[in-house]
């Protein structure tokens, strides 16, 4: 019986350790789950963002589903997204000052692809160097979407630096006013970069100039195969060959595009020629006060043909034009091409060219009556004007280096360069680091 009573005893005992522990455990799971990291996730689900502050995980969010939106819509595509795209976005780490501003994992799992994307928010850190990243990520996702049965460990190939760039602006056509501005300087010297050279360019080796324009020459060829017959559709499938894709990219181009690139010598003429279209503004692109000023000079000089050679006029010299039936034909065109430069100048400008081309058709009608007297009006209107746009200019400089709220931006790269090339390197703060940093303190000694 003594027997018994001892065995009862000692499983009574480990029964009440275990009701112990069980309590212990319950009270401690509210705890734990409020320690689990905070997450958002966005509107298609697509993409889950972890990080301690909900106003940035909402931003990145609504970032994300943009930039997938105007991709899909780029490739003429619906949202079919197999691939759940995890964003860690934190704050940089004293103990991790070389941490990259963004990295980009992608690997094969037991339940399937994974694809997380670290973000780094440092107070520098711009919505268009964001939305890059966040689409190099969706891309990467395109391209696997069919080869899900990659083996664990298998390296990964990432989406080519220009195809990334050139996505990132395609959506808007407000993007190709300053695309227009990098590709006038080399279009007007004849030093076009190569297609062959420029798709073996590394942006991240690039200064900020260079890389201003490897940006305006990733868009540009993106737009030309965007237009291409087919476009969209074809643009997908190279997108999707983009995980076997071979070390030529000028050969992959000439598979997907062959009328494009597939003929000797037509690969670099289809890019020359591309190149120069997108360095001319489009008709619709209003012109600033400098250059209607310019352009409506050189309209109001014009030729006529005399009995024995033509002879350059202005608008002004309007009693010397000689009166004959060639002289209404020069008057007309004048008309025509003042009406033409009314609609893309600057605002200001469109009621003097309009009375330019009012004066212009009297005169083509032979009538110059009071022409002298609104002609002196207008030259008198466009010194007024003048004076009072660089006056504006001025003060726009003046206000934006001194007034503004916050930095503009143009020269960020600039400033980051010469910042780093001036603080002495930095050191890791890990428990490791620091003591090797004492160490090599104490032999210095």
């Amino acid at each position: 019986m003594a027997a018994r009573f001892a065995i009862l005893s000692r499983v009574l005992v480990s029964l009440r350790g275990g009701f112990v522990c069980a309590g212990f455990l319950l009270a401690l799971g509210p705890a734990v789950a409020g320690n689990a990291p905070e997450r958002s996730v966005s509107a298609s689900r697509q993409f889950i963002v972890y990080g301690t502050d909900l106003r940035v995980r909402g931003v990145i969010c609504d970032l994300a589903e943009k930039a997938k939106s105007d991709l899909l819509r780029l490739l003429d595509q619906r949202d079919q997204w197999t691939t759940p795209i995890v964003i860690n976005a934190q704050f940089p780490q004293a103990n991790l000052p070389e941490a990259p501003s963004a990295a980009l994992n992608f690997s094969q799992t037991g339940f399937g692809l994974k694809l997380q994307l670290d973000l780094t928010i440092a107070s520098d850190v711009s919505g268009p160097e964001v939305r890059r990243e966040l689409l190099r990520a969706i891309v990467l996702e395109l391209m696997y979407r069919r080869h899900s049965d990659v083996r664990a460990g298998t390296a990964y190939s990432s989406p080519p630096d220009w195809f990334v760039d050139g996505i990132s602006a395609q959506p808007s056509d407000f993007e190709q006013a300053p695309v227009t501005d990098l590709l006038v300087a080399p279009v007007a010297a004849g030093k076009i970069v190569p297609l062959e050279e420029f798709l073996h360019q590394r942006p991240g080796l690039l200064e900020a100039s260079g890389r201003a324009l490897y940006r305006a020459y990733a868009f540009a060829l993106v737009d030309l195969l965007v237009h291409a017959p087919d476009g969209p559709h074809r643009l997908s499938k190279f997108i999707s060959d983009f995980a076997a894709a071979s070390t030529d990219p000028l050969a992959d181009l000439r598979t997907h595009f062959p009328e494009l690139f597939g003929v000797d010598g037509n690969a670099e003429r289809s890019w020359t020629t591309q190149v120069a279209r997108l360095s001319v503004p489009r008709p619709y692109q209003l012109l600033g006060a400098a250059e209607t000023e310019r352009m409506l000079e050189a309209t109001l000089h014009f030729k006529i043909t005399g009995s024995t050679s033509d002879k350059t006029y202005q608008l002004r010299e309007f009693a010397d034009f000689p009166r004959r039936p060639k002289a209404k034909i020069v008057f007309d065109a004048l008309t025509y091409d003042l009406n033409a430069l009314a609609t893309r100048a600057n605002p200001i400008y469109r009621p003097i060219i309009f009375e330019y081309a009012k004066i212009t058709a009297r005169l083509a009608a032979d009538k110059r009556n009071g022409i002298a007297a609104r002609l002196q009006r207008l030259a008198a209107m466009r010194q007024t004007v003048a004076k009072q746009m660089r006056g504006i200019d001025d003060y726009m400089n003046w206000f934006e280096a001194t007034k503004s709220r916050g930095p503009s931006g143009a020269f960020t790269d600039y400033l980051k360069a010469a910042e780093a090339a001036a603080r002495p390197e930095q050191s890791r703060r890990d428990a490791i680091s620091v003591y090797l940093d004492v160490l090599e303190s104490q032999f210095q000694d």
